[in-house]
């Protein structure tokens, strides 16, 4: 795996000239404050590192209009008050001499990116740019955007490496209606944004921001404002703005660093990791500003949260998430908004039966708030609080430490021939023979020489993930019933408060473990779809590949962001049914819940395939296909529902519609 980091310092070269409150938050030091916590954390160094070029014109009109081209050239020989005159005829933008030469290694940036990704040289990638593309327009500049560095992108890999489908997600706070306007005709672009709109109240003020907005003509149903895997992408550009972070005046969100590292894993499983991120930087327009009030905080939470999303594309796990897992009313409006809007055009979505239409006369008063104007009571309250929780979590950069050991698997004697990937250490130890045999004596079956062996060396990788050592691991035994209650108990004995463990096949819950909310057992391939208890649900393997992507998506990646773990266990069973890249997504997507730290024991009678398939994506690879779309069976989706519908009043995260 190798990951690509695209920048050139002459992007920092254009500057505002002149005093214009609007427009001073836009300047080199977002880019440079990226780039030097990215040297300082020593994840630079571990990038391959490319040397931004230039975008032809020809590039460039891939999306813009040869007039614009030409009007943007003729920037370079223009003194500060023509540049202030024709920057006054755009909105929330400033030109500098520099501005044209910045614009075109932005745009060729994003090119070198997906060149270097879509031809194997890297895996994946991130472009340090400026200025940033997603507000801009064919013809017209628009909040700091000059060229549409993603567009071109998307445009480059159809025409040169003849790609059919796209997704590009815009997780800015500000919807960015320039790739929505060139995109929103075609249907092999799936433009996904989750944006702040605030029924219109929030800046770009635009009524096509609303969740309504589909697209148009054979694109409707491709423009996604709130990225389904009925799509299944060739590859994935993400228009990466950081003004929801946390400390962002613009924004005036919550999102803390780690929720980008997350949202960049959860991306990571489509279109087999091809992932290729590009910079936004980014502010509404309209309103005055405090000067300064952009400095200090909010440039160390931006240049952290960068740092999460290229610790995430080197497959570096992500910090757990704090705070409440509960959606808040507007979100699950928005949810259920986009459900309606979108409904006619994806299979997914009609089985899963009419979302109720929203009024907007009745949506929550959070949903609809107006912007807070700085200099007021209510925005020197939120700076103050915004600065304690910076400060708590930016202030300990070693909260969270990465394990010296990513990855290791703990093997049996008859898997000693297995080949792992080369930075999967091979575990030999085992635990010391009084802590096995301790453990041993819960179950018979561990008594037999090859599973008391089998057994240390679980307990020993278990114990190096618990003491921070190892990040993840996977163990082949040939009792994994017995190896599994072992390890839950020796999890919460230990450092684990709460333990995850979803079982595939025939495994079933030890009926003496203690229901006191410290372990939630998610049991796959059950007889029947049930909530047994709050923390033991059941349900049965489906048979399609929508089936499954409902299952996991819509039940056990909810429950285990709600839970919170400290640990998962992933127990792979006898007769568990899964196939490989179906078990792998399975492992992908649980590495999110709880820091990386998951262990996955499979049944010594599965293939070595399988246990290689794991080890890579426990190691941050991208899962395999899963192969043709095939929807959910009406019988998989009801049972589902209805399973989701007992189980909603605890597990707030399985909502998707607001309460009425």
């Amino acid at each position: 795996m190798r990951t690509a980091l695209v920048y050139h310092e002459e992007m920092t070269a254009a500057r505002l000239l002149w005093e214009d409150p609007e427009c001073e938050i836009e300047r080199p030091e977002r880019l440079t404050a990226a780039l030097e916590r990215l040297q300082q954390g020593g994840l630079e160094q571990r990038c391959l590192q490319l040397a931004a070029r230039e975008a032809s014109e020809a590039e460039l009109g891939l999306v813009h209009s040869p007039e614009y081209v030409s009007l943007l050239r003729g920037t370079q020989a223009l003194g500060t008050e023509e540049l202030q005159a024709l920057s006054g005829q755009y909105d929330a933008v400033y030109f500098h001499p520099s501005t044209f030469h910045c614009a075109r290694l932005a745009a060729g940036a994003a090119l070198q990116l997906v060149d270097a990704v879509l031809t194997g040289s890297a895996h994946n990638g991130l472009a340090l740019v400026r200025p940033p593309g997603h507000h801009s327009q064919r013809a017209a500049a628009n909040g700091f955007c000059v060229f549409n560095n993603v567009a071109i992108a998307a445009k480059h890999a159809q025409q040169k490496h003849g790609l059919q489908r796209i997704l590009i997600v815009d997780w800015d706070v500000h919807h960015g209606q320039g790739i929505q306007y060139i995109f929103e005709d075609d249907p092999s672009v799936l433009y996904f944004s989750w944006h702040r709109y605030e029924h219109g109240c929030f800046w770009p003020y635009l009524r096509e921001s609303d969740a309504d907005a589909v697209g148009l003509g054979q694109g409707r149903g491709f423009t996604v404002n709130l990225p389904w895997n009925q799509f299944d992408p060739q590859l994935v550009l993400i228009s990466a703005g950081f003004d929801s972070a946390i400390g962002d005046p613009e924004g005036q969100m919550q999102a803390t660093p780690e929720c980008f590292a997350h949202l960049t894993q959860l991306l990571q499983v489509l279109a087999g990791g091809r992932v290729c991120a590009v910079l936004e930087v980014t502010v509404a327009a309209g309103r005055a500003r405090r000067p300064g009030v952009e400095g200090g905080y909010h440039l160390e939470s931006l240049s952290q949260s960068v740092c999460m999303v290229v610790k995430a594309l080197l497959g570096d796990p992500a910090p757990p998430l704090s705070g409440s897992m509960v959606p808040q009313h507007s979100a699950l409006e928005s949810i259920q908004s986009v459900r309606a809007a979108q409904a006619p055009h994806w299979t997914s979505l009609q089985q899963q039966g009419p979302a109720p239409l929203l009024d907007p006369r009745t949506c929550s008063p959070e949903g609809r708030r107006p912007p807070v104007l700085p200099g007021g009571p209510e925005f020197k309250a939120a700076e103050a609080q915004t600065s304690a929780v910076l400060r708590s979590l930016l202030d300990q950069p070693h909260l969270y430490p990465t394990p010296p050991v990513r990855t290791a698997a703990a093997l049996t004697a008859q898997d000693a021939a297995l080949v792992l990937p080369p930075d999967v250490l091979r575990q030999e130890g085992s635990a010391p023979q009084e802590e096995t045999q301790a453990w041993a004596r819960l179950h018979e079956a561990l008594a037999e020489d090859t599973a008391f062996i089998a057994l240390g060396k679980v307990l020993h990788l278990l114990n190096g993930i618990l003491d921070g050592q190892v990040s993840g691991g996977i163990a082949t035994t040939p009792a994994a019933a017995a190896t599994l209650e072992v390890a839950i108990r020796c999890g919460l004995s230990h450092r684990a408060q709460r333990v995850l463990c979803v079982a595939a096949g025939q495994l079933d819950r030890p009926p003496d473990l203690a229901s006191d909310g410290r372990n939630l057992w998610l049991n796959i391939r059950g007889k029947e779809a049930a909530a047994l208890s709050t923390f033991h649900v059941s349900v049965p393997l489906p048979g399609t590949t929508g089936g499954f992507l409902s299952c996991i998506l819509a039940l056990v990646l909810p429950l285990a962001y709600g839970f919170q773990p400290d640990l998962v266990l992933v127990a792979l069973g006898p007769a568990h049914g899964l196939q490989d890249p179906q078990a792998a997504l399975l492992a992908a997507l649980l590495r999110g819940p709880a820091g990386g730290r998951i262990l996955v024991l499979v049944e010594q009678e599965s293939t070595s395939q399988l246990v290689g398939v794991l080890a890579r994506v426990l190691h941050g690879e991208a899962p395999p296909s899963l192969g043709p779309f095939s929807v959910a069976s009406p019988e998989d989706l009801q049972a589902l529902i209805r399973l989701r519908g007992q189980l909603e009043a605890q597990w707030k995260m399985l909502q998707v519609a607001a309460p009425s």
